[in-house]
């Protein structure tokens, strides 16, 4: 699986590169069908306390498939948006069982 990662207004982490290619790459294991993902980092200003907003969308078989969550910390929105991600993946998958 290819791993295209964007920073929008902030600077670049390799730490945060590091986590979400590992993350991603577990799901990629678990999912071999998943033909690449893109994934944006951005900070908005928010008064309730959040405001770290990470977006994926995954290139597969069939439409693309996207979620995105706004968390306090970058490692909890990754792993909040890998946790939509996968509901979608089961869901897929459970679609292509039943066309075989």
């Amino acid at each position: 699986m290819t791993i295209n990662i964007q920073y929008v207004n902030m600077a670049t982490s390799e730490a945060m590169n590091t986590y979400v290619q590992d993350k991603l790459g577990k799901l990629g294991k678990k999912y071999e069908w998943v033909i690449s993902a893109q994934v944006n980092f951005e900070v908005i200003h928010d008064p309730k306390g959040k405001g770290k907003i990470c977006s994926m969308e995954l290139s597969l078989p069939g439409p693309r498939i996207f979620a995105t969550s706004n968390e306090k910390n970058y490692e909890s929105a990754v792993k909040e948006t890998i946790k939509d991600l996968e509901i979608q993946l089961k869901k897929r998958k459970h679609q292509f069982s039943t066309h075989k």
